[in-house]
């Protein structure tokens, strides 16, 4: 189907703001450029408590917001990544879809604040997210939480960091994991699926941006193809927790994204993978824009509820 029109709307917004791509601004320009179109603030939803905490990381203390909705607890826990190409982003920019989150899956949101490239570049990102991990499945009651009931998320960047969060608990001992939740995650450093050049451009997410946000990710060459940068490339895709898979029709992560859930079906894990016709890339987190991101929202809610049975 064409381009829905709240994505168009969005994307001609956009093209009429005068506002530079992203990839032309230094890294500290293109954060406060995307900051400046995090949700307003009539669009936040409630919830019971948010709460600014520090995780113990392997780099020092790594900043995390949590997220409570009503109710007594103990309470399952989703740990959520940020989207924004390891370069940009951070829990202010996804605080609506974190609060709806935590409200329909009854859960406690962890947003989790890890270390931005390329000040601190691959694996820092990588490493914060799954000490952040550990660390809520060890110390779950201390905040209500349940610790047989840790799941991980993200999208886009933070859909990869999910992935691999996932890999790394099956590989070195824990923690346990009973979902994940990837929203058009980055899978491939490859970048050369069919999606990539078909959305390359004129869909908010550019091949520049792409490389933009890779080339301040990585370190070298090899890191592209380290499955912890990449982890459709890890090879063994066994033994590891259930996932919703959610693409959008005109991103350029589009197949990369439903190549990783194949790779999960094939290997025995149950994965649902939707793709949302219409959509582009972000739209997940453009709540009060688009209707269809309170959709994504009530579907990862769904899931979430089923694996926490």
């Amino acid at each position: 189907m064409p381009v829905h029109p709240q994505a168009q709307m969005v994307l001609d917004q956009l093209k009429n703001s005068g506002m530079p791509s992203l990839h032309t601004l230094s890294p500290e320009a293109a954060r406060a450029a995307y900051a400046m179109m995090r949700t307003r603030p009539e669009n936040l939803e409630p919830v019971a408590k948010v709460e600014d905490r520090q995780i113990p990381g392997p780099a020092g203390s790594i900043p995390a917001r949590f997220y409570y909705p009503e109710g007594s607890g103990p309470f399952p826990v989703l740990v959520y990544f940020h989207g924004g190409g390891w370069v940009i982003g951070s829990p202010d920019t996804h605080d609506a879809p974190c609060r709806k989150i935590a409200n329909a899956a009854a859960c406690i949101v962890v947003s989790v604040d890890y270390r931005l490239a390329p000040e601190h570049k691959f694996p820092a990102a990588v490493e914060d997210a799954y000490a952040a991990s550990c660390w809520v499945a060890e110390h779950a009651q201390e905040f209500n939480g349940d610790p047989e009931r840790i799941a991980v998320g993200g999208d886009s960047a933070g859909g990869n960091l999910a992935a691999v969060v996932a890999l790394m608990a099956r590989d070195q001992g824990g923690p346990e994991l009973c979902f994940q939740a990837l929203i058009y995650p980055a899978t491939d450093f490859a970048m050369n699926t069919r999606s990539h050049q078909e959305n390359g451009s004129g869909y908010f997410l550019t091949r520049e941006m792409m490389y933009w946000f890779r080339d301040h990710y990585l370190r070298t060459e090899e890191d592209k193809t380290n499955p912890l940068a990449s982890p459709a490339l890890a090879g063994d895709f066994r033994n590891l927790p259930p996932a919703l898979v959610i693409t959008a029709e005109y991103d350029p992560l589009r197949d990369e994204g439903e190549a990783y859930a194949e790779l999960l079906r094939q290997a025995g894990v149950p994965v649902t993978c939707s793709c949302y016709d219409g959509m582009i890339h972000g739209f997940f987190s453009m709540i009060g824009v688009i209707d269809a991101s309170e959709e994504a929202i009530r579907e990862l809610a769904d899931a979430l509820r089923k694996a926490w049975r």
